[in-house]
């Protein structure tokens, strides 16, 4: 599907992008190779294949949540290196 130029120039125009005429002319000769393989694979008979999410199939890594007691505030405070009462003390990260 050949772009003419009035074409690229209003995609360049839609973009906001400067381009000169040698720049729109590349531009126009790739951009309708691109649609080119667009066409192709509107060709591609695809009736009999299901929609999907992904290509193949996945499968996680990681273990399934499990619901357990959470620790108490004294255990948690326990290993914080500066603590002021119940709080975390951090070193102050504003300019």
């Amino acid at each position: 599907m050949a772009l003419t130029i009035e074409e690229m120039r209003y995609v360049a125009l839609l973009a906001r992008i400067g381009m000169t005429d040698d720049e729109i002319d590349k531009m126009r000769n790739e951009m309708s190779e691109i649609l080119d393989h667009f066409i192709i694979l509107n060709q591609v008979d695809t009736q009999d294949v299901p929609p999907t999410a992904h290509s193949v199939s996945l499968k996680t890594v990681m273990r399934d949540d499990e619901v357990n007691e959470s620790l108490s505030k004294e255990d948690l405070l326990a290993g914080a290196p500066n603590r002021e009462e119940d709080f975390i003390r951090v070193r102050s990260v504003l300019e």
